[in-house]
């Protein structure tokens, strides 16, 4: 009897689990609380070999309409002079593109709207999955690939939370045809680098919001850096009403009146020509920035996968790449060691990947919270926040990646 896989959440992840599983030969059903398709905005990713390795096994390729080719990263300073270039190669690409590459791949059928789990039941032969309208889904392995803010998580491991890392990351996104024809040629093309102090801007080119990769067609997209106290938070998460929506608020119910004084931040603070891009959107957004080393990461038949399973700054640049990786991982070890062992198989090793991976994003989360601290409380003291440490740890991404997965690997041997 073919086995089947219930998938909490229908994300990324959730879509790389059900792909995947599908390839051998289970039967997997994805649920996704909200009741109409995800659509992602100012959402740009960058890639990892890992990531290709994984898209390549769903005959997904990463060719030139996957993304966007980087190859300068430049530095501009407040007056928008470049006063440092440095050659790269980078593939900047879309959380919309990869969603609808792995979406248009599922069967309707098995990719169910308007699904809020409620609780999870197991028993010795399977897992039930109970919904907020009563409706049972019964299954032999259950997946929480329902985000950082997990419900299945919060099930298994209540009094574990993610925690605040002090800053939040402002978004903009803006057409390249809305782009005025000077900047864009300065900057489009480019990995662009700004640094008030503390602080951490980036910019460059994302697939469009259809997720084209045409001339003409694409986007710029801007991830700011900013250190924020929780009472600020508290007061950016307020809406016009009074109401507080806690650490997150949808991106509509932001009060003009924040959204109007980011914008003066930007041009206070940042380059002319991308400051011109942030105040051109005309719905700039912020996320907080959270991370948790989970303790455990699969409940006899039930696992965790993705952001449910490790939070993760960022900064490494790996969420939709550890997905992936957590994703093929599963699929291959109960596909050859059945349901138990291969889930215990699963903890073992993509428990290390993700603890890794949590470390690396608090350590290149420090050039934004330690610079104002005294050298004697900064996680790296060492470290002097120049040029040169910011594109070693730009170029070094992927090779941290790898070997942080190679080192996951060599625990299951």
């Amino acid at each position: 009897m073919t086995k089947r896989a219930l998938i909490i959440g229908g994300s990324v992840g959730g879509l790389f689990a059900a792909n995947l599983l599908r390839d051998v030969g289970w039967d997997a059903v994805v649920f996704e609380r909200n009741p109409e398709e995800l659509a992602g905005r100012g959402a740009g990713i960058a890639t990892h070999p890992q990531l290709h390795d994984v898209t390549r096994r769903l005959n997904i390729l990463f060719d030139d309409s996957m993304g966007i080719s980087v190859d300068k990263v430049v530095f501009i300073d407040h007056d928008g002079q470049v006063y440092d270039e440095r050659d790269t190669v980078r593939v900047m690409s879309s959380w919309g593109r990869i969603y609808r590459s792995l979406r248009d791949r599922l069967p309707s059928e098995n990719y169910r709207l308007g699904m809020t789990l409620t609780r999870v039941e197991q028993d010795a032969d399977g897992v039930t999955a109970i919904f907020a309208d009563g409706t049972r889904e019964r299954g032999d392995m259950l997946i929480g690939a329902d985000g950082g803010r997990s419900t299945v998580r919060e099930q298994f491991l209540p009094d574990a939370q993610p925690v605040y890392a002090g800053y939040v990351a402002w978004r903009a996104m803006l057409d390249e045809r809305q782009i005025s024809p000077d900047i864009h040629a300065e900057i489009f093309h480019r990995y662009t680098y700004c640094l008030p102090p503390g602080e951490l801007f980036l910019a460059y080119p994302v697939p469009g919001r259809n997720n084209e990769t045409e001339a003409g067609k694409r986007a710029y997209n801007i991830v700011w850096y900013r250190p924020t106290t929780p009472e600020q938070l508290a007061d950016f998460c307020t809406d016009t009403t009074g109401k507080n929506h806690g650490t997150s608020i949808p991106p509509p119910l932001i009060r003009p009146d924040v959204i109007a004084w980011a914008k003066q931040q930007a041009r206070d603070l940042v380059a002319p020509q991308v400051s011109w891009i942030f105040e051109n959107d005309p719905r700039p957004f912020f996320q907080a920035i959270f991370d948790m080393d989970t303790p455990q990461i699969v409940f006899d038949r039930v696992a965790l996968l993705g952001d449910a399973a490790f939070p993760v700054r960022p900064h490494p640049g790996a969420g939709t790449t550890k997905a992936a990786v957590d994703a093929a991982y599963l699929a291959d070890a109960v596909a050859a060691h059945g349901v138990e062992a291969g889930l215990q198989r699963y903890k073992r090793v993509q428990g290390a990947f993700g603890s890794g991976l949590v470390r690396q994003g608090r350590i290149d989360g420090s050039y934004i919270t330690d610079q104002h601290k005294p050298r004697e409380q900064r996680r790296n003291p060492d470290i002097t926040w120049a040029v040169d440490d910011l594109m070693r740890d730009h170029d070094g991404r992927s090779e941290v990646v790898l070997r942080l997965f190679n080192e996951s690997r060599r625990m299951a041997e």
